[in-house]
Protein backbone atom coordinates (compact mmCIF):
# COMPACT_ATOMS: atom_id res chain seq x y z
CA UNK A 1 0.00 0.00 0.00
CA UNK A 2 1.31 3.57 -0.83
CA UNK A 3 0.52 6.59 1.22
CA UNK A 4 1.97 9.96 0.68
CA UNK A 5 1.96 12.28 3.25
CA UNK A 6 2.51 16.31 3.44
CA UNK A 7 2.34 18.14 6.73
CA UNK A 8 2.05 21.66 7.17
CA UNK A 9 2.69 23.09 10.67
CA UNK A 10 2.27 27.44 11.32
CA UNK A 11 4.51 28.61 13.23
CA UNK A 12 3.19 31.39 16.13
CA UNK A 13 4.69 34.96 15.47
CA UNK A 14 7.81 34.01 17.83
CA UNK A 15 8.69 31.22 14.80
CA UNK A 16 7.89 28.11 17.07
CA UNK A 17 5.24 26.05 16.15
CA UNK A 18 2.03 26.21 18.21
CA UNK A 19 1.17 23.96 21.11
CA UNK A 20 -1.65 26.00 22.08
CA UNK A 21 -4.63 23.55 24.16
CA UNK A 22 -6.96 24.32 20.93
CA UNK A 23 -4.12 22.88 18.80
CA UNK A 24 -4.93 19.13 21.13
CA UNK A 25 -8.70 19.66 20.83
CA UNK A 26 -9.83 16.70 17.98
CA UNK A 27 -9.25 17.69 14.53
CA UNK A 28 -12.43 18.20 12.35
CA UNK A 29 -11.53 16.43 9.08
CA UNK A 30 -12.73 18.01 5.76
CA UNK A 31 -11.93 16.22 2.20
CA UNK A 32 -11.80 17.97 -1.23
CA UNK A 33 -10.17 15.97 -4.84
CA UNK A 34 -8.31 13.74 -3.18
CA UNK A 35 -6.71 15.69 -0.25
CA UNK A 36 -7.39 15.63 3.64
CA UNK A 37 -6.95 19.25 5.38
CA UNK A 38 -7.12 18.35 9.19
CA UNK A 39 -7.21 22.11 11.31
CA UNK A 40 -5.97 21.93 14.90
CA UNK A 41 -5.74 25.47 16.09
CA UNK A 42 -3.05 27.18 14.06
CA UNK A 43 -1.81 23.46 12.91
CA UNK A 44 -2.95 22.63 9.13
CA UNK A 45 -2.22 19.06 8.50
CA UNK A 46 -3.05 18.14 4.59
CA UNK A 47 -2.49 14.75 3.74
CA UNK A 48 -2.09 13.88 -0.11
CA UNK A 49 -3.01 10.49 -0.03
CA UNK A 50 -2.69 7.70 -2.93
CA UNK A 51 -4.36 4.53 -1.27
CA UNK A 52 -3.91 1.31 -3.20
CA UNK A 53 -7.15 -0.18 -4.31
CA UNK A 54 -6.17 -3.46 -2.19
CA UNK A 55 -6.25 -1.42 1.61
CA UNK A 56 -10.47 -0.86 0.20
CA UNK A 57 -11.06 -4.32 -1.04
CA UNK A 58 -12.12 -6.60 1.03
CA UNK A 59 -9.84 -9.49 2.60
CA UNK A 60 -9.43 -12.83 1.80
CA UNK A 61 -10.39 -15.29 4.56
CA UNK A 62 -7.96 -17.37 5.94
CA UNK A 63 -9.53 -19.89 4.51
CA UNK A 64 -9.63 -18.93 1.26
CA UNK A 65 -5.36 -18.08 1.88
CA UNK A 66 -4.72 -21.62 3.21
CA UNK A 67 -6.69 -23.26 -0.28
CA UNK A 68 -4.10 -20.60 -2.07
CA UNK A 69 -1.19 -21.98 -0.03
CA UNK A 70 -2.09 -25.62 -1.45
CA UNK A 71 -2.01 -24.05 -4.84
CA UNK A 72 1.43 -22.72 -3.66
CA UNK A 73 2.71 -26.14 -2.48
CA UNK A 74 1.96 -27.91 -5.37
CA UNK A 75 3.82 -25.90 -7.55
CA UNK A 76 6.58 -25.73 -5.39
CA UNK A 77 6.95 -29.75 -4.41
CA UNK A 78 6.26 -30.54 -8.46
CA UNK A 79 8.96 -28.21 -9.87
CA UNK A 80 11.31 -29.44 -6.86
CA UNK A 81 11.01 -32.45 -8.40
CA UNK A 82 11.08 -32.26 -11.99
CA UNK A 83 13.56 -29.22 -12.37
CA UNK A 84 15.75 -28.99 -9.30
CA UNK A 85 17.65 -32.16 -9.84
CA UNK A 86 18.02 -31.22 -13.80
CA UNK A 87 19.29 -27.55 -12.79
CA UNK A 88 21.82 -29.28 -10.32
CA UNK A 89 23.19 -31.93 -12.04
CA UNK A 90 23.43 -31.41 -15.63
CA UNK A 91 21.86 -28.09 -16.92
CA UNK A 92 24.73 -26.78 -18.91
CA UNK A 93 24.42 -29.98 -20.75
CA UNK A 94 21.08 -29.28 -21.90
CA UNK A 95 20.11 -27.43 -25.49
CA UNK A 96 19.89 -24.04 -24.38
CA UNK A 97 15.91 -23.78 -24.56
CA UNK A 98 15.95 -26.50 -23.02
CA UNK A 99 18.44 -24.71 -20.27
CA UNK A 100 16.52 -21.26 -19.72
CA UNK A 101 13.14 -23.39 -19.58
CA UNK A 102 14.61 -25.30 -16.76
CA UNK A 103 15.93 -22.08 -14.99
CA UNK A 104 12.59 -20.56 -15.22
CA UNK A 105 10.46 -23.01 -13.90
CA UNK A 106 13.14 -23.45 -11.16
CA UNK A 107 12.77 -20.19 -9.90
CA UNK A 108 8.99 -20.18 -10.41
CA UNK A 109 9.09 -22.99 -7.48
CA UNK A 110 10.54 -20.48 -5.52
CA UNK A 111 8.40 -17.67 -5.99
CA UNK A 112 5.79 -20.23 -5.59
CA UNK A 113 7.81 -21.27 -2.26
CA UNK A 114 7.54 -17.72 -1.49
CA UNK A 115 4.02 -17.77 -2.22
CA UNK A 116 3.04 -19.99 1.05
CA UNK A 117 3.94 -17.03 3.26
CA UNK A 118 2.27 -14.20 0.99
CA UNK A 119 -0.29 -16.14 -1.10
CA UNK A 120 -2.05 -12.57 -2.06
CA UNK A 121 1.44 -10.92 -3.20
CA UNK A 122 2.37 -13.49 -4.80
CA UNK A 123 -0.56 -14.22 -6.82
CA UNK A 124 0.65 -13.56 -10.31
CA UNK A 125 2.78 -16.20 -10.01
CA UNK A 126 -0.48 -18.28 -9.73
CA UNK A 127 -1.37 -16.45 -12.93
CA UNK A 128 1.23 -16.80 -14.68
CA UNK A 129 1.45 -20.46 -14.73
CA UNK A 130 -2.48 -20.67 -15.37
CA UNK A 131 -1.69 -18.19 -18.34
CA UNK A 132 1.31 -19.99 -20.03
CA UNK A 133 -0.29 -23.65 -19.69
CA UNK A 134 -3.38 -22.06 -21.53
CA UNK A 135 -1.44 -20.01 -24.36
CA UNK A 136 0.62 -23.82 -24.56
CA UNK A 137 -2.48 -25.93 -24.88
CA UNK A 138 -4.47 -23.34 -27.02
CA UNK A 139 -1.80 -23.01 -29.20
CA UNK A 140 0.21 -25.83 -29.79
CA UNK A 141 -1.91 -28.68 -28.19
CA UNK A 142 -5.38 -28.54 -29.27
CA UNK A 143 -4.10 -27.87 -32.76
CA UNK A 144 -1.80 -30.57 -32.99
CA UNK A 145 -4.77 -33.37 -31.73
CA UNK A 146 -6.96 -32.04 -34.16
CA UNK A 147 -4.55 -32.66 -37.08
CA UNK A 148 -3.52 -35.48 -35.14
CA UNK A 149 0.03 -34.41 -35.16
CA UNK A 150 0.98 -34.24 -31.44
CA UNK A 151 4.15 -36.72 -30.92
CA UNK A 152 5.49 -37.76 -27.89
CA UNK A 153 7.16 -34.86 -25.93
CA UNK A 154 4.10 -32.83 -26.95
CA UNK A 155 1.82 -35.80 -25.22
CA UNK A 156 4.16 -35.45 -22.30
CA UNK A 157 3.74 -31.45 -22.28
CA UNK A 158 0.12 -31.59 -22.61
CA UNK A 159 -0.01 -34.56 -19.87
CA UNK A 160 1.61 -32.01 -17.31
CA UNK A 161 -0.21 -28.98 -18.32
CA UNK A 162 -3.35 -30.75 -17.28
CA UNK A 163 -2.46 -31.01 -13.76
CA UNK A 164 -3.18 -26.73 -13.95
CA UNK A 165 -6.42 -27.95 -12.51
CA UNK A 166 -4.96 -27.85 -9.15
CA UNK A 167 -3.72 -24.06 -9.28
CA UNK A 168 -7.01 -22.78 -11.67
CA UNK A 169 -9.00 -24.12 -8.44
CA UNK A 170 -7.27 -22.01 -5.90
CA UNK A 171 -7.23 -18.57 -7.65
CA UNK A 172 -9.94 -16.86 -6.29
CA UNK A 173 -11.65 -15.63 -9.36
CA UNK A 174 -14.01 -13.02 -8.07
CA UNK A 175 -10.75 -11.34 -6.09
CA UNK A 176 -8.51 -11.37 -9.50
CA UNK A 177 -11.27 -10.01 -11.16
CA UNK A 178 -12.08 -6.56 -8.81
CA UNK A 179 -8.02 -6.39 -8.24
CA UNK A 180 -7.12 -6.67 -11.93
CA UNK A 181 -9.70 -5.71 -14.12
CA UNK A 182 -12.43 -3.68 -12.07
CA UNK A 183 -9.48 -1.49 -10.03
CA UNK A 184 -8.32 1.28 -12.05
CA UNK A 185 -4.28 0.88 -12.62
CA UNK A 186 -1.86 3.02 -11.02
CA UNK A 187 -0.62 6.47 -11.86
CA UNK A 188 1.60 6.64 -14.66
CA UNK A 189 4.08 9.22 -13.19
Amino acid sequence: MSSRRTTTIVHDEAGDPTSSAASRRSPEPSHSNGHVTISQGNVLRTADIAVDATAVEEQLSTRRLNVMRIGYAFMTVGLAIAKWPILIQDVRTLPVMEGVVTCLLTAMSLLAFLGLRYPVRMLPILLFEVSWKAIWIAAVAIPGLVSDDLNAAAHAVLFNCCFVVVVLAVIPWGYVWRRYAKTPGDAWR
